[in-house]
């Protein structure tokens, strides 16, 4: 509490006073452009990782970054996209897994949970679709591996979730909306976008022109405005020859690739590491 209590005093003599101004105008209104859906785990944080200014993001934090459906809750997640979307006009939403996240530990063992931690246990049901999808395509993983998966894919389902509230319907039918799915590495600090013309996660550099990047501006990754789970290819291609390990830099629903897909991504992805 004392380190807390010095940063306090530390922020209002140094950052509040040397942007003033900015505060001064966020007290009268607030227009952020994005709406940052990301888990509650202390090593993420939004504002640091996307350099964003004070004001810039809407951020909603739970244990992994799980979104209910429409009506399954009258929790605060959806009141708060719905405020985003229609009271704040927000147009961009990220939603953001990481890298060992505990929330997506506890979801590879749901049932043992209910005991000891049952809160967890029923908000962890909702991502059920996500376990339930992991467990029957990816029974070949185990370990880091499958937790690598499964924060992947968990990131994929919460999208769907967002898309059965109706403003999101509405505004995505109106071209009005756009949805990005991110994961941040906390080893390299690394953040991939999940690019749906490959169903992979890859690098959001690769996506956009380089002058593009240096304008630093949220608004220019890649829009992945449909971002619904790959559709599964033909029953030779799903079949993959061998297990092989996912790289530190990229995941992807390998199960669902063919081997030449496999093989394309992992070259494109060395490119210019």
């Amino acid at each position: 509490m004392k380190k807390l209590i010095k940063g306090l005093r530390e922020f209002k003599s140094s950052y509040f006073s040397a942007h003033q101004q900015l505060f001064e105008q966020l007290s009268h209104e607030q227009k952020p452009r994005v709406l940052f859906i990301t888990c509650s785990d202390s090593r993420l944080d939004p504002n640091l990782i996307t350099q964003a200014q004070v004001g810039e993001l809407f951020v909603i934090r739970n244990a992994g970054n799980i979104i209910p459906p429409y009506g399954a809750t009258n929790g605060g997640e959806g009141a708060t996209i719905e405020y985003a979307v229609q009271a704040l006009d927000i147009r961009q939403i990220i939603i953001c897994g990481h890298s060992h996240c505990g929330a997506m530990k506890g979801l590879m063992k749901l049932h043992s949970l209910s005991d000891e931690m049952p809160l967890v246990h029923d908000w962890l049901k909702y991502a059920e679709a996500t376990r339930r999808l992991v467990l029957d395509h990816y029974s070949h993983y185990d370990g880091e591996e499958l937790l690598e998966i499964m924060i992947a894919e968990n990131v994929l389902t919460q999208i769907e979730n967002l898309r059965t509230y109706p403003v999101i319907h509405s505004k995505l039918y109106q071209g009005e909306l756009n949805i990005y799915a991110w994961i941040y590495h906390i080893e390299t600090g690394e953040v991939l976008a999940y690019d749906p013309q490959k169903h992979a996660y890859v690098l959001p550099q690769t996506q956009v022109p380089e002058s593009e990047i240096n304008e630093t501006r949220l608004d220019k990754f890649p829009n992945t405005n449909v971002v619904a789970h790959p559709p599964q290819t033909q029953q030779n291609d799903v079949n993959s020859p061998e297990k092989q390990p996912i790289p530190a830099f990229e995941w992807f629903p390998m199960k669902r690739l063919s081997p030449e897909q496999m093989e394309r991504i992992y070259r494109g992805s060395n490119q210019g590491n």
